[in-house]
């Protein structure tokens, strides 16, 4: 068996940091620390967490008051900064820069009296907090067919923004449809679909076509690992998302010759490594790294953590 194994995969840099942050809190508090929601979209990682003591909340009420508090990844709507602000809360931002940046956008916008649509999936953590930003000026659609539905007219001031782990394919498809019908919408500066999801997406479409089986390392909740796994499908390929080696069943393997394996974002390289020496002891398999696109992108931790960073030192 060979394997094509995707670079770049994996973690991303918005991810690395919010770990990154979890880490020097633990470093800073100990493991009595908050975080609200998942720290990012990835059982691996949260367990791991967890088993050191720290508590994922989804709610501010399960937080005791003057207690630390992380915001994920995914970010928060003011709602709930104001409720952390309410029980004294000590915050701490983890939110990806570029999640921020869509935040900031859909305030700008609002402020300008814009009806803004934003291109998401519903109930998803980033969806939920960017709404929360201008929740009176912000409509939902996920499908070319929402489109359709909506009742603006051609003179409303519109723009559209989109959450960061769409599938780049899918958002476009979106996109085309709200220009066919208000040929007018605005879009923000630059595209709001992250460097890193568009990059994992990339790589699959280059690869996928060499191999018979589609292996995702990421969780079911992971947004931007499940988009991996729907291009492989698309392509007529047989495709799994998986969290780890436990889920592998023989059966996918007994026609397959070649096997491409990613990872999302939010997805450690451990998880990886244990598939692949798996492959290896199993399968005798042969391991190809193909590099479709380099990337060198790195964010800083919050400033209020680079503070305690250098008081340490």
């Amino acid at each position: 068996m060979k394997v094509l194994l995707a670079n770049p995969r994996g973690f991303c840099a918005g991810v690395n940091m919010a770990i990154e942050c979890l880490e020097e809190c633990i470093r800073e508090f100990g493991t009595n620390i908050f975080v609200y929601h998942e720290i990012v979209h990835n059982r691996y990682v949260v367990e791991k967490f967890s088993s050191q003591g720290v508590k994922f909340v989804n709610h501010l009420s399960e937080v005791p008051a003057g207690s630390i508090l992380l915001y994920s990844a995914h970010g928060v709507s003011p709602e709930i900064r104001a409720e952390a602000r309410q029980r004294d809360l000590r915050t701490i931002d983890a939110t990806c820069p570029l999640v921020t940046k869509v935040h900031l956008e859909a305030i700008k916008y609002a402020k300008a009296n814009y009806n803004i649509i934003l291109i998401g999936h519903d109930g998803h953590d980033e969806v939920i907090g960017t709404m929360g930003e201008a929740p009176e000026s912000i409509t939902l659609v996920e499908t070319p067919d929402d489109v359709d539905q909506l009742s603006f007219s051609q003179d409303d001031s519109l723009v559209y923004l989109t959450q960061t782990t769409l599938s780049v394919e899918e958002a476009n498809q979106v996109i085309e449809r709200l220009k066919q019908r208000y040929p007018n919408i605005e879009s923000p500066p630059k595209e709001d679909i992250c460097y890193a999801t568009t990059n994992r997406q990339h790589a699959v479409k280059q690869l996928i076509q060499q191999a018979d089986l589609l292996l995702v390392l990421g969780s079911q909740n992971s947004s931007n690992s499940k988009r991996l796994m729907e291009i492989g499908l698309a392509e007529g390929k047989q495709a799994y998302l998986i969290d780890g080696k436990d889920e592998l069943q023989p059966e996918w393997f007994e026609t397959v010759d070649t096997v491409m394996i990613t990872a999302g974002a939010s997805a450690p390289e451990v998880v990886v490594q244990d598939c692949l020496n798996h492959l290896q002891e199993e399968y005798g398999a042969t391991i190809e790294e193909i590099t479709t696109r380099e990337e060198n992108v790195t964010f800083p931790l919050p400033k209020e953590l680079r503070q305690l960073q250098s008081l340490r030192e």
